[in-house]
């Protein structure tokens, strides 16, 4: 069973007897449902067995249930993205000029964001929904890369580092 579930319920049986043992003139009926699960309730119904309870009224200390809460803090999480091909200052050898690239997000990628690349300073197409490129026809010579994840508004939420690669193409001109 879940945790934050498990939690709830405890809660809830926590505050049905703890308001049967201040008021004990209301009833508590427990019956289980579709799959398997005991119900406590104030509401009779059918296949419900009436809880007789025989406790002396306690006073219990109130449950802080802020765990419970959900809240949607992204802004709170602190995402980072990293180059993990090619390493810095990694030398390709491909005489078509192709680079693939891939980076990792942290803690994970949610849906909704995505990963602009940067090569040379200028956006590479689109951002997309996968930290994986390829890069076509580069040219010869020293470049450097980095990746931005983006929220849904296209907001940056971390880059990565730059790395700098260097491209070997054979030359038409001077050869290998």
């Amino acid at each position: 069973m879940n945790t934050r579930l498990y939690i709830l319920s405890m809660v809830v049986l926590l505050t049905i007897f703890s308001t049967a043992w201040a008021a004990p003139s209301k009833d508590i009926y427990v019956y289980k449902d579709e799959n398997g699960v005991l119900v406590f309730s104030d509401t009779p119904r059918k296949g419900a067995e009436r809880v007789t309870l025989n406790a002396p009224v306690m006073n219990m200390p109130s449950v802080d249930t802020s765990i419970l809460d959900e809240v949607d803090d992204l802004e709170q999480v602190k995402f980072s993205i990293a180059i993990t091909t090619p390493t810095q200052e990694e030398t390709i050898r491909d005489n078509t000029g192709s680079v693939h690239v891939s980076g990792q997000v942290k803690p994970r990628f949610l849906q909704g964001h995505s990963v602009q690349l940067f090569m040379d300073g200028q956006a590479h197409g689109e951002p997309q929904s996968s930290s994986l490129f390829a890069l076509r026809n580069v040219d010869r010579g020293e470049h450097s890369l980095v990746l931005k994840l983006l929220n849904s508004e296209g907001e940056v939420l971390a880059s990565s580092k730059p790395i700098t690669f260097f491209m070997h193409r054979r030359s038409v001109i001077t050869g290998p």
